[in-house]
């Protein structure tokens, strides 16, 4: 469980059956092997973690083509993720990115846990959030047209000139100049800056004009960051609200916040954040300008039906698929192959592999399945998610 202070003191004890609300917000349930926080995994053997199974025997638990691909390393990490307030504005790197950037912190001598750090591991971290209940996002950014629009709606004179560049330019440089412009404002005048454009984004999200929701959305972040310039970057972003069900995929370069929900997050092995504003956090305007690529699409996705009862949501990351389930009593195969991690949400799933093996997983549970656990059938009632490599065995 990680507490960050924008995590919710509900959500997720209230899927595990705790008693709610928690003493401290509990941001993201993590289910995976990610060095910084392995799973802990009960076998027949006692206590272990999921990245010591893992070592000990790559092939056998992952199966040879993910093993082979990722260098023996589980790819994907599952999480559950319940925000009450703004995350920080973000961006995440490319994997030749993630190895550069890595790379260069370690030759300057910055520590693993050096709270400097951009880069905590070496690999990328394209995501897709899953919406369990109404998510709240700002994914990707607007058109130049667009964002020029709203700007000029809000009728903040300051951001005059900001909106006739991207008039005149019209495409991702003018964006990406916008961004870097709004994020290095000049030092004493940004806090003046937020406070004219919550107050314009109030007065835009009282009336029904098509910015009103986006702005109602800005104007509550500002609320818990005053003086805080992401609330003014927030305004390039693209507002978009998840239904349950419905997922956004991020890759690498798509500038992102989730604002408000409980989902379903899948992402790369990673924990690589590159922040520029709405956090505590180290925040890095350089790192993230060169990481951010205005003309990245982030698609919001709508499951495809796969089977009976069950979907997959596509992406193009070669390091998971997601894939939900409704299952009946009758067994039905376990989707996905090789390694999974599975997350029951609703009832409880009884789980069989063809060596033999029975396990009955409940509402706020997860479990490893082994590639070495053969082909698997699992049964209900019950809503599960599953995680996947991207791969094929």
């Amino acid at each position: 469980m990680q507490p960050y202070a924008w995590g919710s003191r509900t959500a997720i004890a209230e899927l595990q059956g705790r008693p709610a609300p928690t003493a401290q917000p509990e941001a993201e349930l993590w289910m995976g092997a990610h060095p910084s926080a392995p799973s802990g995994l009960d076998r027949a053997g006692g206590h272990t973690t999921l990245d010591a199974v893992i070592a000990a025997d790559p092939v056998a638990e992952l199966g040879a083509a993910c093993a082979r691909r990722f260098g023996g390393r589980l790819p994907f990490l599952l999480k559950v993720l319940a925000a009450d307030e703004a995350l920080s504005i973000q961006v995440h790197p490319s994997r030749e990115q993630a190895q550069a950037g890595f790379r260069a912190e370690t030759e300057r001598g910055l520590s693993p846990g050096d709270k400097a750090r951009n880069y905590v591991d070496d690999w990328p971290k394209p995501e897709l959030l899953c919406a369990l209940t109404s998510f709240e996002v700002l994914a990707g950014m607007r058109t130049a047209a667009d964002a020029a629009g709203l700007l000029r709606a809000l009728a903040v004179p300051e951001l005059e000139p900001l909106a006739a560049e991207l008039t005149a330019a019209d495409g991702p440089g003018a964006l990406a100049d916008a961004l870097g412009r709004i994020l290095t404002w000049p030092a004493g005048q940004g806090a003046a800056l937020v406070a004219a454009v919550t107050a314009a984004c109030g007065r835009l999200a009282a009336g029904d004009g098509p910015y009103a929701a986006a702005c109602a959305a800005i104007a509550a972040i500002a609320a818990g960051h005053p003086g805080d310039l992401g609330v003014v970057a927030a305004l390039l972003l693209r507002y978009v609200v998840l239904r349950p069900g419905q997922a956004v995929f991020l890759p690498a370069g798509g500038l992102h916040s989730y604002l408000h929900g409980t989902g379903i997050e899948l992402l790369a092995n990673s924990d690589n954040v590159v922040r520029a504003g709405l956090t505590g956090k180290h925040i890095d305007v350089a790192e993230l300008l060169k990481l951010t690529d205005p003309a990245v699409g982030v698609p919001v996705i709508a499951p495809r039906v796969v089977g009976d009862g069950v979907s997959v949501y596509d992406s193009a990351a070669p390091e998971f698929r997601l894939y939900r389930a409704e299952l009946g009593v009758a067994q039905t195969a376990l989707p996905g192959d090789g390694a999974r991690v599975l997350l029951c949400t609703e009832g409880t799933v009884e789980l069989r592999a063809a060596a033999g093996g029975v396990l009955k997983t409940g509402r706020g549970e997860s479990c490893f399945v082994s590639a070495a656990d053969g082909s698997v059938t699992a049964s209900g009632p019950a809503v599960i998610f599953v995680a996947a490599s991207g791969l094929s065995e």
